[in-house]
């Protein structure tokens, strides 16, 4: 079965767009003077759902390996191009990890499975963008 969404203008340039969860997200964007916002933005979402896509898998891998890390986020940028219709043509993806034990070959066997195999909003973005990705430790010292 596919998956459907419907999107209901709310007015303005703002919109509603629900989720097969049943959950909701609002949109809009930036509006020469206005300074208001009401939601996110569509381009900005496809690099939440990257990073939530990854952040996902690496997360359930390292469940399953009975790792555990103190804390974990996933930073992307993107760039896009300068020509309509613009889209992301090159991405950063930033894999965090923070603890005081780390296994640093466990960590980075879960980004990889992410990015190579599992994420399929990375293999999406792979499509039209340059994809770079890099891993970080944070290494808390035990008090």
């Amino acid at each position: 079965m596919a998956d459907k969404i419907t999107t209901h203008w709310k007015g303005g340039l703002t919109f509603e767009s629900d989720n097969p969860s049943g959950k909701t997200v609002v949109m809009d964007t930036n509006i020469e003077g206005q300074d208001e916002r009401f939601g996110l933005s569509p381009k900005a979402m496809m690099l939440s759902s990257l990073a939530g896509c990854s952040a996902l898998d690496v997360i359930s891998i390292l469940d399953k390996m009975n790792e555990e890390i103190d804390d974990f986020k996933i930073e992307v940028s993107g760039e896009l191009t300068d020509e309509h219709p613009r889209y992301y043509h090159s991405v950063v993806v930033e894999y965090h990890f923070y603890g005081s034990d780390l296994n640093k070959k466990k960590c980075e066997r879960a980004v990889n499975l992410s990015v190579e195999k599992y994420c399929g909003v990375m293999e999406m973005f792979r499509q039209f963008a340059k994809i770079e990705t890099s891993i970080f430790y944070h290494i808390a010292t035990k008090r």
